[in-house]
């Protein structure tokens, strides 16, 4: 029977293929609006979270400067090559002159006798007990060097022991897992043994030999000799003095990265939001330009009546930061509370419901360039509560419903491109009938008697 091809009527000769799809392109327009909606909303979606994650390296650079060990930063340094230092945040100011009279040893011993090979029987006359530092290693008769070894390292002698190939045979060699005098042990038993190395504490001498004192160390690393501050040694004999001081340079760097983070979040805000820019994202979004130019006012208004220049921060006219280390430590050696006081300070405007000051249920008011750009960064990028966070979230939904509307018009257009289908193969159905009678009609035409069509 006559119907359709794949694309074109074969009695009409209409193309219903492309006819089909432009009717469901126009069909499909408010899906097609919905799609573009869809794309715009979650570009809104992940513009918010790009400024997030810019408001949240903010508020870690802020909260760097508001706590006390950003202002206590310290720095240690020797004289001497071989002596390495490290001081911690707080580490008490000072120096500390010395020699080095020993360096720490590690207690090790050996087997006077050897075996052939490390599967030789340790003792194949009866069984064995090594005493190894009062801790007893029972073996049986028969058992190797290998097994003598894996049951001292799985004791609690505190040893390492090892066979050790010296070319002409083996011997079993013990080292404390413990540096210096306190890992001194001692061995008793069928298998003799001689001493390797004696366990010693390193030892600085300060002072000379007549006036002085001596400081011991079971490693040849010192701790809290001087309070906060580490040191280690490597060489005997020598002679260096460890000295302690402040270390503004580091508090700067503290200051140089909030600045570098408000600048970043600042030229972030500017485009997405810039209403002069055809690919701005958030064009013209009053949240983001309102949190920009707080952030600004932050420098802009003096702290305690201590503009913020005067610790080497200023606020260009774009509303970026610039900042003068130079400025800033010098005010910082000058003064380093006062300093301290313009970025961390906050005041406490409730006690909590302990009603005593000083603990964790305290409400701080920020007051400190930092501690204002820490409350005003949380207050955008805070997981739960965080505008920027909340409008995010709330695209996320926009985007979902839009996405199930266009799921829907999947559904619907598929069920109308059904339809047409139907409605132009029946179509042509029906002009294929048409043309049957027709044709028809014509065979019987011409199928009557000539007389019957003449004149009479």
């Amino acid at each position: 029977m006559a119907g359709m091809s794949v694309s074109t009527g074969l009695i009409s000769g209409i193309d219903y293929k492309t006819m089909i799809s432009q009717l469901m392109q126009v069909e499909a327009n408010p899906q097609t609006l919905l799609k573009q909606q869809l794309s715009a909303t979650n570009a809104d979606a992940a513009a918010y979270r790009a400024v997030n994650t810019r408001f949240e390296a903010l508020r870690t650079a802020a909260a760097a400067l508001t706590a006390d060990t950003a202002w206590t930063a310290t720095k240690a340094s020797s004289s001497d090559p071989s002596v390495t230092a490290t001081a911690a945040a707080g580490a008490t100011a000072g120096s500390l002159s010395f020699t080095v009279t020993s360096l720490a040893t590690t207690h090790s011993v050996y087997s006077t006798g050897s075996w052939a090979t490390a599967d030789t029987a340790l003792n194949a006359t009866g069984p064995t007990t090594l005493t190894i530092g009062g801790v007893d290693v029972p073996l049986a008769a028969g058992q190797t060097l290998t097994d003598a070894v894996t049951a001292i390292n799985e004791s609690t002698a505190g040893v390492t022991a090892v066979a050790v190939d010296t070319g002409s045979g083996f011997r079993l060699q013990l080292t404390s897992q413990k540096s210096g005098a306190g890992g001194v042990f001692t061995v008793s038993g069928d298998v003799p043994v001689a001493t390797l190395s004696s366990g010693t504490d390193a030892k600085l001498r300060v002072g000379d030999a007549t006036a002085g004192y001596d400081v011991t160390s079971p490693t040849n690393t010192f701790t809290d000799v001087l309070p906060g501050t580490t040191f280690t040694v490597s060489k005997k004999d020598a002679a260096a003095t460890v000295t302690v001081s402040k270390d503004p340079d580091a508090t700067a760097a503290k200051v140089q990265t909030l600045v570098d983070a408000a600048n970043a979040l600042q030229s972030a805000i500017t485009s997405y939001t810039d209403p002069k820019s055809s690919s701005a994202t958030l064009k013209g979004d009053t949240t983001l330009r309102a949190l920009s130019n707080r952030i600004a006012g932050v420098v802009s208004y003096a702290v305690g009546g201590v503009s913020a220049s005067t610790v080497g921060i200023q606020l260009n006219r774009d509303g970026t930061f610039a900042f003068d280390k130079t400025v800033f430590t010098g005010a910082l050696t000058a003064d380093p509370a006062k300093v301290q006081k313009v970025f961390a300070e906050s005041k406490v405007t409730s006690t909590g419901a302990d009603g005593v000051s000083g603990n964790a249920d305290d409400v701080s008011s920020p007051i400190g360039l930092a501690a204002q750009l820490e409350a005003l960064a949380k207050g955008a990028s805070d997981t739960t509560t965080g505008s920027l966070v909340l409008l995010a979230t709330s695209e996320d939904a926009q985007a979902k419903d839009l996405q199930a509307r266009i799921d829907a018009w999947d559904t619907r257009l598929a069920l109308r491109e059904q339809t047409i289908t139907r409605q132009f193969t029946a179509m042509e159905t029906a002009l294929s009938t048409m043309q049957n009678q027709a044709s028809w009609l014509s065979s019987q035409i011409a199928g009557l008697p000539s007389w019957s069509s003449s004149s009479k």
